[in-house]
């Protein structure tokens, strides 16, 4: 999963990584995500509008697993940056953490047209796409529900 702050997108080391983190997703705190999301706390520029304050409380929200708090906030910055590719795409992150994955790819896909080569939100947006595949017995695939049992 990706989060990002500002104009900037920071994201999990590999994909296998952001695999297993989606897998974990319910079953465990997120250390990777928490250390993604500090780093982008502390990459903060001193310049802040509105939106970017509501994008910083969110990523603060979400280091506290207070996903509700962080959707509260990105919404609100989307108020007045509804132009905001990282608004968009971390709203759809903290859906995905809440299970909303319908709601998650909405997100996603406004994200795809503000910033149609941003490779992160191409990646949560493939990502979560997956996880809503259904399952295929004759091919031996899992379905989202399997995937997100384990």
């Amino acid at each position: 999963m990706n989060i990002a702050f500002g104009n900037g997108v920071d994201d999990l080391t590999d994909r296998k990584k952001k695999a297993t983190l989606r897998i974990k997703m319910g079953k465990k705190t997120l250390p990777g995500l928490l250390i993604l999301l500090m780093i982008l706390g502390f990459g903060a520029g001193c310049a802040s509008s509105p939106g970017r304050e509501q994008i910083r409380f969110g990523v603060w929200a979400s280091r506290q697993n207070l996903w509700d708090e962080a959707v509260f906030r990105w919404k609100n910055a989307l108020v007045t940056s509804p132009n905001s590719a990282a608004a968009h795409n971390n709203l759809a992150v903290a859906y995905e953490r809440k299970g909303l994955f319908e709601d998650a790819l909405k997100e996603y896909e406004i994200a795809l047209r503000l910033e149609p080569n941003n490779s992160y939100v191409k990646s949560n947006y493939q990502n979560c796409k997956e996880i809503l595949k259904p399952a295929d017995p004759a091919a031996g695939t899992k379905g989202s529900d399997e995937k997100r049992k384990k």
